[in-house]
């Protein structure tokens, strides 16, 4: 098992060499407008792009909770779009964050790792909008990529 690797910084900037997967959580609704995905669309465009036409294309596309659409944004660096939220806000069926569904899609993204030999970078998926908790995704991290042998670094904002 490769250990998760913590550091400071900005997840958009992966730092290791080789292909890189950044991986972020969205939303089943086809919103995209706040949070890391606003550090993405600052640096590229594709992700956003791809994201609102798969939506378009709704479950016939495959759009669904737990399915990863993988975005090409530089010749080293795939951005992985992880639908692992249900809806946007926190109500009477608790935080939007879906942890199977989260599951699912890094499953999918370690399997592109290892066809890739590519690591996978992210901030605290899950934790911010969709309301998830760290220490229940952590595992989820483990167990799909760092359990496969897939370096794994998780980015805390600031330098």
């Amino acid at each position: 098992m490769t250990p998760v690797r913590y550091l400071k910084g900005d997840a958009t900037d992966p730092q290791a060499g080789g292909p890189k997967i950044i991986t972020h959580i969205c939303n089943d609704l086809g919103g995209w407008g706040k949070g890391f995905v606003l550090a993405i669309s600052a640096r590229w465009p594709q992700p956003e792009a791809a994201y609102r036409a798969w939506h378009q294309t709704g479950a016939a596309g495959g759009f669904a909770l737990g399915a990863v659409q993988l975005v090409p944004v530089r010749a080293d660096i795939l951005v992985a779009n992880l639908i692992g939220q249900r809806g946007m806000k926190t109500g009477s069926k608790g935080p939007p964050v879906r942890y199977p569904a989260i599951e699912a899609g890094l499953a999918t993204i370690g399997d592109k790792a290892v066809e890739l030999g590519a690591s996978v970078h992210m901030p605290r998926i899950g934790c911010g909008l969709a309301g998830g908790k760290w220490e229940q995704i952590e595992p989820l991290v483990e167990r799909t990529l760092s359990a496969r042998g897939v370096a794994v670094t998780v980015y805390d904002f600031g330098g």
